[in-house]
C-alpha cells in the first residue's frame, strides 16, 4: 500500500512562491489501477513525481508498506526506485545511440529479465527493433518508452499521459495491452491524464484542482480500452 499523508510541495521563491500540492492525503492499494484527473496546473503531475520519489516533498509523508521515502538517503531512494518502480513520461527519454531493442533491454536488465522481446512485439514494433530513435516517429518512440518500462516488471508503474502522442488506433492498442498486463501481473498502476474517457478503465478516479484532491470515485463499471470514447 502507498500511504500519502498531508503532502505539501512548493515551487518558486519569495513573492513567486506557490503551493503546488496542498495537504494531500490518500491511500493506494496494492494491485490497484488509479487514474488522476485534472486540468493543466492542477498538481496531478507534481503529485505523481513526488509519490514516485522523483521529486522531494516539503511537508507530509509518502510510505510504501510502511517505508517512508523521506527517511531514505539518496542512495537508498535510487535503489528503491530501481527495484520497485517504473515511469512512463510524456517525454520519451530514449538513448539516441541505442536501437529499439537495446533501449528496451536496458529496462529489462534492471529486473534481470531476459524475456523482453514480447514487450516490443506487443506495442507493434517488432519490425523496427533494430531502428534507432531518430528513425522513428514520435508515437513510435513513445511505444518504445512504454515497452522499456513494462520490461522492468515493476511493482508500481507510474504513467504521465502515456497515450498523448499516439493516434487513436495505436493508443487503444497500447492502453489495452498495459491494462491487461497490469491485471495479469498485479502491479499497482497510477496514471495521470486529462482524458476523462481513459479514467473509465480504472478501479478508482482521483480528481485534483489547485493542488488538492477534490473528489475520489470508485469505478463500479470499468470499461475496456475499446469501449471508451477517445
Amino acid at each position: 500500500m502507498i500511504e500519502v499523508k498531508n503532502l505539501t510541495k512548493y515551487y518558486g521563491k519569495g513573492s513567486s512562491r506557490f503551493k503546488a500540492l496542498d495537504d494531500v492525503s490518500v491511500c493506494i492499494n496494492d494491485g490497484e489501477f488509479v487514474v488522476i484527473l485534472g486540468a493543466s496546473g492542477s498538481g496531478k503531475s507534481t503529485f505523481l513525481n513526488v509519490i514516485s520519489g522523483l521529486e522531494t516533498m516539503d511537508g507530509g509523508s509518502v510510505a510504501y508498506d510502511g517505508r517512508r521515502l523521506g527517511d531514505m538517503s539518496e542512495k537508498e531512494l535510487t535503489k528503491f526506485r530501481r527495484d520497485n518502480t517504473a515511469y512512463i513520461f510524456q517525454q520519451y527519454y530514449l538513448l539516441p545511440h541505442l536501437t529499439v531493442e537495446k533501449n528496451v533491454k536496458m529496462g529489462a536488465d534492471l529486473a534481470q529479465n531476459k524475456d523482453f522481446l514480447p514487450f516490443i512485439e506487443a506495442v507493434g514494433l517488432a519490425e523496427k527493433r533494430k531502428k534507432f530513435p531518430s528513425e522513428l516517429s514520435g508515437g513510435e518512440q513513445q511505444r518504445v518508452a512504454i515497452a522499456r518500462a513494462l520490461a522492468k516488471n515493476p511493482k508500481v508503474l507510474f504513467l504521465d499521459e502515456p497515450t498523448g502522442a499516439l493516434d487513436e488506433k495505436t493508443g487503444r492498442l497500447v492502453l489495452d495491452y498495459i491494462i491487461h498486463l497490469q491485471a495479469k501481473q498485479g502491479f499497482t498502476m497510477i496514471m495521470v491524464t486529462h482524458n476523462s474517457n481513459i479514467a473509465e478503465t480504472a478501479d478508482r478516479i482521483i480528481k485534483m484542482n489547485s493542488g488538492k484532491i477534490v473528489d475520489i470515485t470508485e469505478n463500479a463499471g470499468k470499461k475496456t480500452a475499446y469501449e471508451i470514447g477517445w
